[in-house]
């Protein structure tokens, strides 16, 4: 089911501080989205988050997630897309950060799979989009990034729609900002969009191996979630 702009801009019951009150910028949709939820000792973060964030925790735990799906109809507000620009499937890795009260998420890589989807996507939003090798099936997913040495393979069923989302839910995939570091500035970009519906996911394959650093994915995740999407709003960056 698709929603009008009004309707995604009048649900707010989920969010735990307002929008801008200015005009969003852009549209674009995060769809057949597979996450792969991973703990991750709080040192190793550190070295890869801006030390003016805060590292977002819950019981105790810092996580990162590596997620993948399809972005499609990303444009300006008042233009339309262009698919073959606006349409790539795209990867990114990602932690739980926290400003001023604000929860979001402080991206550590970006891939996309159209070479001209990267370099404009980088050039107006200033993330670290990056071009790699990916290809998706209704069941699977693969990527690899040979200059990185990135790579994923993932067999999958999606199973049935989670009805009661735990904390820990909540707080790896509801947050409405997030954070970017460029030229030694912090900026903030605020999203909108309504709950994410998920599904659990029963894994056949998983190859996984992504190095950051001290920071290694290698292995079966702690918690994965799948969900066909969300439409998402947002507004230009905000200098802090």
């Amino acid at each position: 089911m698709k929603y009008t702009i009004k309707q995604i801009l009048e649900e707010t019951k989920h969010r735990s501080w307002n929008y801008p009150t200015k005009r969003w910028k852009y549209y674009q949709e995060w769809n057949k989205a597979l996450f792969f939820h991973y703990k991750i000792d709080v040192s190793i973060l550190r070295e890869l988050v801006p030390k003016n964030l805060e590292i977002d925790e819950i019981n105790g735990s810092a996580w990162i997630s590596l997620v993948a799906f399809t972005m499609e109809k990303i444009r300006p507000r008042f233009l339309p897309p262009l698919s073959p620009i606006s349409d790539f499937d795209e990867i990114n890795l990602r932690t739980y950060v926290t400003k001023d009260g604000k929860p979001g998420v402080y991206f550590l890589s970006i891939e996309a799979g159209k070479l001209l989807s990267a370099i404009i996507a980088k050039s107006l939003s200033g993330l670290p989009y990056e071009k790699s090798i990916i290809s998706r099936t209704e069941n699977s997913y693969q990527a690899n990034h040979p200059q990185r040495n990135f790579s994923l393979l993932a067999d999958f069923h999606v199973g049935m729609k989670m009805e009661h989302k735990t904390d820990l839910d909540l707080f790896l995939t509801e947050r409405y900002c997030l954070y970017l570091n460029e030229n030694n500035f912090l900026f903030r970009y605020e999203i909108q969009h309504l709950p994410w519906k998920i599904n659990q996911v029963e894994l056949d394959f998983l190859n996984i191996d992504y190095q950051i650093n001290n920071l290694k994915l290698n292995s079966n995740p702690n918690l994965i979630h799948y969900s066909e999407g969300v439409q998402v709003l947002a507004w230009g960056k905000e200098k802090l």
